[in-house]
């Protein structure tokens, strides 16, 4: 069996994709893992920004700071039933916003998307990682060796195709959500029995008292605001269902609704229940630069079980759930990349399905752009964060007011106001949580988006000038042309007789009565013109074939290219009308790295007739196998 077949999985034929559809409980940890783990990093993102306020900011603001952002959760969800039923093909932001509010809504969509997602994968590696290091601190200063190595496995897992990703991911994903909910039910139990006050297993870290101050009330709104914000990071995750809609069997909505649902119900049960245990065992979030760090989720499953096997079996899933949540974005992004570069927008190597009917290319480009992230960034979840939600919300609120143009616009559709209304709702609400995720987030590194999204709708624009000017040039709405078809002026340049040259020769003569071949004369002895006379033009006149002409060009300075450029180019203008057709000789060796030591004038010549040439120039190779 070949490498690759082990790797990646054996090639799949175009007939197979209707096996690699998937159900509700594969669709659970491909398209939900990134809004289920949301729950072991959303708290703490809320949660740091209340360190100012000590215990007492988790005990007052903690829980309606989350009740808001449910609330916002459920009204979300809500309005993606309805872009899932209305789009069975897949409803993404950008599809959605393109078809209702114009290329111009869609393209922002899109440069949004495309910044959530990559972040999405960045984040999620990073918090998977804090909470490796939260658990074994002497791992810390791998933290960025390691997110690199967990990205090139996610990546090669995604590579062997959706149905074997979601068997890979499935038990993860049910470990993470099993632990969180045992620490959930075993902590809520006992705060209860203990009357709102129950004792640690493991006593929390005491909270940073360095940090505390007191806030006017402008300024605690300010602080609530970005708490909030922060916060938000937990709800990235509900759009991928939408955007994945083909990916499941028939009926595709009916399935993908019905994943859309577990998700979301277990993602409120996790984030308001592990808000409550915090609050109830007195957790605060810790200084992530501080040495003796732990993130909030490690200090609640040591107050609730201690640091037994229970903790590092919990530990350890979340661990692998939060490595593995980066496959929401490599799940969509490739699916979003085809349908941006379906419209032009993106190169056409986005619509190429791989050996595993993938789209390859958008996993490559994926896997690229977050290490760069992750690089830039050392890995740390607290630095990405700020950088984060607000592709996602822009997306959200652009999706939704996409909706309700469409059922203003579909007019036999039952219950067209109630739907009109819920997806109003949705792009309100998320437009004003964008707001305020601009406002709180701008100065601490949202500016970096707000200047990306701009950027990479430009680079979208150029791609589309580009191919709309291709297709302008190149449309050719006339039949065959027939007239002024004659043979090419054929131009071989030949450094030497051999085999190689021998069989530009053999097919120079067989296009045209007209050859030309050109020799570069430096301070070296001239080997060619020493057998030209017996080598070529004796068996040519036996033959009673066309003669070639042999051209000598002389170069002072032992330059080879540019005399031999100057010679085709001087033939071209001499000749207008006529195709000049250049053959280049080339060796082919076996392995790889033999090229490093052959052909590089002739890679470097042909790029320059392709440069430098017009419409009448044509460049052919003429391969010899070593």
């Amino acid at each position: 069996m070949k490498f690759f077949d082990v790797l990646f999985g054996r090639p799949l034929a175009s007939n197979e994709a209707h096996a690699e559809h998937i159900g509700v409980a594969a669709g659970i940890p491909i398209f939900g893992l990134d809004g289920l783990t949301s729950a072991a990093y959303g708290p703490e993102a809320a949660m740091t920004l209340l360190i100012p306020l000590g215990l007492w900011g988790v005990q007052h603001y903690l829980l309606p700071i989350f009740a808001l952002i449910l609330t916002l959760l459920t009204i979300l969800y809500l309005s993606y039933r309805q872009t899932i039923e209305a789009y069975p093909n897949g409803g993404g932001s950008f599809t959605v916003a393109s078809e209702n509010l114009g290329d111009g809504a869609g393209l922002l969509a899109a440069a949004a998307l495309m910044i959530d997602y990559i972040l999405t994968a960045a984040v999620g590696l990073s918090a998977g990682v804090t909470a490796l290091v939260s658990a074994i601190p002497q791992l810390h200063r791998y933290q960025l060796s390691l997110c690199l190595f967990i990205l090139v496995v996610i990546a090669i897992i995604n590579m062997r195709g959706v149905k074997e990703t979601g068997a890979v991911f499935m038990l993860p994903t049910f470990l993470f959500v099993g632990t969180l909910i045992t620490t959930i039910i075993v902590g809520v139990f006992h705060a209860l029995r203990a009357g709102g006050h129950p004792l640690a297993v493991s006593a929390p870290p005491p909270p940073d008292m360095s940090q505390l101050q007191k806030f006017t009330p402008l300024l605690m709104m300010w602080l609530l605001m970005k708490a909030f914000s922060n916060g938000c990071a937990a709800m990235t995750g509900v759009e991928a269902v939408s955007n994945g809609v083909q990916a499941f069997k028939e009926p595709r909505s009916r399935n993908a609704n019905r994943t859309l649902t577990v998700i979301i119900g277990i993602l409120i049960i996790l984030l308001y229940g592990l808000s409550y245990v915090a609050k109830a065992y007195g957790v605060t979030a810790m200084n992530p630069d501080a040495s003796n760090y732990q993130s909030v989720l490690s200090i609640e499953v040591a107050a609730v079980f201690g640091r037994g096997w229970f903790y590092y079996g919990t530990m350890g899933a979340v661990l692998a759930a939060l490595s593995f949540s980066v496959n929401t974005a490599f799940a969509d992004f490739p699916r979003m990349a085809r349908a941006i570069a379906g419209k032009d927008y993106l190169p056409h190597v986005f619509l190429l399905r791989g050996r595993r009917l993938l789209f390859s290319h958008g996993i490559y480009a994926l896997t690229g752009f977050t290490a760069v992230i992750l690089i830039l960034f050392d890995g740390v979840t607290d630095r990405l964060i700020p950088l984060y939600a607000i592709g996602a919300f822009l997306a959200f609120t652009l999706s939704q007011s996409g909706m309700v143009v469409h059922w203003h616009r579909t007019m036999d559709a039952p219950h067209r106001h109630l739907k009109m209304f819920v997806n109003g709702l949705g792009a309100t609400a998320t437009g004003i949580a964008l707001l305020i995720i601009l406002v709180t987030k701008f100065m601490y590194g949202a500016w970096v988006t707000v200047l990306l999204v701009p950027f990479l709708i430009a680079c979208m624009m150029a791609v589309k000038h580009h191919y709309t000017r291709v297709k302008n040039e190149t449309a050719d709405p006339t039949p065959l042309r027939l007239t002024g078809l004659e043979p090419p002026i054929v131009i071989i340049p030949m450094a030497r007789w051999d085999k190689i040259t021998e069989k530009a020769m053999r097919f120079g003569l067989l296009m045209s009565p007209i050859v030309k071949v050109v020799h570069v004369d430096s301070d070296d002895a001239d080997m060619l013109s020493a057998v030209w006379e017996e080598m070529v033009l004796k068996p040519i006149r036996e033959s009673s074939l066309p003669e070639p002409e042999l051209v000598t060009v002389k170069s002072s300075y032992r330059t080879i290219l540019s005399p031999l450029m100057d010679y085709v180019l001087q033939l071209e203008d001499e000749n207008p009308g006529r195709k000049i057709a250049v053959l280049l000789p080339e060796l082919v060796v076996r392995h790889w790295w033999e090229n490093l030591l052959h052909n590089q004038r002739v890679q470097l010549l042909k790029l320059l007739l392709l440069l430098k040439g017009n419409q009448r120039l044509v460049v052919v190779n003429i391969p010899w196998y070593l």
